[in-house]
């Protein structure tokens, strides 16, 4: 199908652009450990523009939100992602000694759980900076520059993020 670039921007403006606030406010209230909502949005807009530009579309604002759900679906998946150090390169990993006890283990992971959910209900910025941090071991500076804010600003979501993630451990009963 050969499409007109005006006749595609007009579309855009008039049938996708206006669902753009709402679909951010359903991104965060539907996802809201999402990191970079603003950044699906647009992404979402670009994918229903696309497939515009090469078949009809008869409901954009169906189209739009159900694209949107997929990316933050992929998006959830592949936050849940948690080894980052291949377990190769990591010979006291627990896998690797005959001895591991099955009980600590479930312990630390039953402990990377409970951290997890204390993380996500920090503050946008200071789940951000924690996960940088915690997850990645990236430094103040390089998460400053990452998120384009100073150092001092990184400390100061980063002792916000610890001190409420030991309110949300009081609050379940753990040290």
């Amino acid at each position: 199908m050969h499409w007109n670039a005006f006749d595609s921007s007009s579309w855009l403006v008039a049938e996708v652009l206006p669902h753009g606030p709402a679909l951010r406010a359903y991104l965060i209230g539907h996802f809201p450990t999402l990191a970079d909502v603003d950044d699906l949005v647009q992404e979402s807009i670009v994918r229903v523009l696309h497939t515009h530009e090469n078949s009809p579309v008869q409901s954009p604002k169906a189209l739009l939100f159900t694209t949107a759900r997929h990316l933050a679906l992929d998006a959830m998946r592949r936050q849940q992602v948690v080894s980052f150090e291949p377990l190769a390169e990591n010979p006291d990993s627990s896998v690797y000694k005959s001895d591991a006890n099955i009980a600590e283990t479930f312990s630390k992971k039953e402990e990377f759980d409970h951290l997890t959910r204390a993380i996500q209900t920090l503050p946008e910025a200071c789940r951000r900076v924690l996960t940088l941090r915690v997850a990645y071991g990236l430094t103040q500076k390089e998460i400053g520059a990452r998120l384009g804010i100073s150092e001092n600003t990184v400390e100061k979501h980063m002792a916000t993020g610890i001190r409420r993630c030991r309110e949300y451990f009081g609050g379940i009963g753990l040290p």
